[in-house]
């Protein structure tokens, strides 16, 4: 894959630790060996001639899978705009965020030459610099990029002062809930709760649907539950847990929920897509969801749709505004590129106005363009953008300089001799203590009618 001759393969095999025997061939194996190599010179020679200028290049885009159809427009209207230099192929990720992650890992530790545009979850960046997987954006590609980008969003895709992705788009959640069976949508999380149960009690449909899988899903809810009582997960150096009486005041409400009648059996188990079934399916009044549910409530279930409306994250302290876990996906180049300038070319086009209006209204993802927030082209389909952008603007932030909140048992292994991922995979490890900790004290907590041990 390297499209190199000679001994390249040999040297390949040698440099990961696979050793080769040079032996004599017989004649007839020579005379083989020597119409393969002609074949492959050629095949590799008319790859090149495609690439060079008889025909558009391929662009592979690694991105998670887009069930609403916005990314596969975007790509083909890219290539199209393209003229010719390029076409883009779509490659679908798995849905867990874990798996997406490591897919692409294994092959950047591979130096896989067929990766071009990569779709990151916001806190894999740092990640992916550090190791040297991704390029950074400079020159006009970097003035491009950060023309009219909403701050925060940048601010995700920065590594030690320069910019290695591009913001494709965002996300954060809101409250939804049934306005048939709630008048009035409650402020905080305790307001929630107690309306609720008391809808069980008068036996109506009254389930809280919140992601609590564990994996992400109880990470960005923690994250966010913590921040909104005042605190942070890590110390501002990210070396060490902090957690202390904010974490004590998300914990309790957590707890509450998961005790209350009010929790979804499946509680622990949850992802988005779940909650987004349930809601549809009427057993439940209120969902902590992004906004993709909304054009999928309209699509699904068009008569729950009158009635499903939308409310800022409820507070966890009375008064203060909850400060929401950011997401969303960057895009990067890769090192590994064969093409870095159609590569950055190709990613801007995914990115621009056009597209991220198509994401919006029919994904349901948030723009990262600040403009469309006031694009009435933007407000039919996406009347809840003025409570996004509020969101977006003063978010919690999950730890991005010690990498993705996920497990890094296979990190070193995937690229040996690697010395950048490899200093980068301790530096995560010394993070993720505070994580581990973090976790042990949720799982204590919530396991025991004590305390919590802080």
């Amino acid at each position: 894959m390297n499209g190199g001759g000679g001994t390249g393969g040999t040297r390949s095999l040698e440099r990961i630790g696979v050793k080769t025997a040079h032996r004599p061939w017989p004649r007839a194996r020579y005379l083989a060996a020597g119409l393969t190599g002609a074949l492959i010179v050629s095949a590799l020679a008319a790859c090149g001639t495609s690439g060079a200028g008889t025909g558009p290049v391929t662009l592979n885009f690694y991105n998670f899978n887009d069930p609403s159809g916005a990314v596969q427009t975007a790509v083909t209207n890219c290539s199209a705009q393209s003229h010719g230099k390029y076409t883009i192929t779509y490659n679908k990720l798995p849905a867990a965020a874990d798996q997406q992650r490591l897919q692409m890992v294994r092959r950047m530790a591979a130096a896989d030459p067929s990766m071009d545009i990569l779709g990151l979850d916001v806190t894999w960046e740092a990640e992916f610099a550090q190791a040297g997987w991704i390029l950074p954006w400079t020159g006009t590609y970097l003035q491009q990029a950060t023309q009219g980008t909403l701050k925060v969003p940048l601010e995700t895709a920065t590594w030690h002062g320069k910019l290695y992705a591009v913001p494709y788009n965002s996300n954060t959640q809101l409250l939804w809930y049934r306005s048939d069976l709630v008048k009035t949508p409650p402020q905080t999380w305790t307001q929630m709760i107690n309306d609720a149960i008391q809808l069980k009690k008068e036996g109506k449909p009254h389930l809280i649907e919140i992601q609590s899988a564990q994996y992400e899903c109880v990470t960005v809810w923690f994250n966010t539950m913590v921040a909104s009582a005042g605190g942070s997960i890590l110390t501002p150096n990210a070396l060490h847990a902090s957690l202390g009486a904010p974490a004590v005041t998300a914990l309790k409400i957590m707890k509450q929920l998961a005790a209350s009648s009010a929790a979804d059996p499946s509680l622990p188990v949850q992802m988005e897509d779940q909650n987004r079934l349930a809601m549809e399916g009427g057993s439940a009044a209120f969902e902590l969801n992004y906004p993709f549910v909304y054009p999928s409530m309209k699509a699904d279930n068009p008569t729950m749709f009158k009635n499903f409306k939308w409310a800022p994250y409820p507070s966890v302290i009375a008064g203060q505004p909850a400060r929401v876990t950011i997401g969303g996906i960057d895009l990067g180049v890769s090192a590994y590129s064969r093409y870095p300038k159609l590569a950055f070319q190709a990613a801007l086009c995914l990115r621009d106005k056009a597209n991220q209006l198509k994401g919006a209204t029919i994904g349901g993802v948030p723009p990262t363009i600040i403009s469309l927030y006031s694009d009435p082209k933007l407000f039919g389909d996406y009347p809840f953008h003025a409570d996004i952008l509020a969101e977006l603007e003063h978010p919690a932030q999950r730890a991005e300089r010690g990498g993705p909140p996920h497990r890094i048992e296979a990190d070193t292994a995937l690229d040996a001799g690697g010395r950048a991922h490899r200093d980068f995979a301790e530096e995560r490890a010394r993070i993720f203590v505070g994580r581990e900790d973090s976790l042990a004290l949720i799982a204590r907590y919530l396991d025991s009618p004590d305390a919590c041990p802080l």
